[in-house]
């Protein structure tokens, strides 16, 4: 069992709160994008026909869009994009360790969110077929800069949610 820290929070319940709170932001960033700019939204069910096809072992695509489908893909794909969420937020108290919840500042949020640009770059999308840092898409700099925004809000995120984790901390609700 995983003990409370001094600051009375137990890290792996902060990852969890934090990490959703995060990824739950960065899609309605991406909502506000797509009704207020009429931007694409993310879809998540090539996510999960990559995490699907990997457990037949086939872990790079030419094009994962050509790849055969998976039975729910989409449903697979949104519970690995909050539980990479989770992982991330986890990431950042291990940095900053935990005591980061009960005083949670903006700038190691927001280097995390940035941080976590990398994943998607160097090993999602070409693992998808997509290129480095989406390479081979057809407007790679729009893709760029939408998984740049797209990240800073997980970024801004994690700091907007472990806030509200800490008035729950504050309250004795946690």
């Amino acid at each position: 069992m995983v003990e409370n820290t001094n600051e009375g929070v137990n890290p792996l319940l902060a990852a969890a709160l934090i990490g959703i709170g995060a990824t739950a932001f960065m899609d309605l960033w991406a909502l506000f994008l797509k009704i207020g700019f009429q931007l694409p939204v993310r879809s998540y069910d090539m996510v999960g026909r990559w995490i699907g096809r990997m457990a037949h072992g086939q872990l790079v695509h030419i094009n994962i869009a050509a790849s055969p489908a998976i039975a729910h893909e989409n449903i697979i794909g949104w519970i690995v994009h909050y539980l990479t969420g989770i992982v991330f937020a986890a990431g950042l108290l291990t940095l900053w360790g935990p005591g980061w919840v009960s005083r949670p500042t903006l700038f190691p949020a927001l280097c995390i969110g940035l941080v976590t640009i990398l994943f998607p770059f160097f090993v999602m999308q070409p693992c998808l077929g997509y290129g480095i840092a989406a390479s081979n898409l057809p407007q790679p700099d729009a893709a760029r800069l939408r998984s740049l925004m797209g990240h800073a809000s997980f970024g801004l995120g994690l700091y907007v949610s472990a806030r509200i984790v800490t008035l729950f901390l504050r309250a004795g609700q946690l």
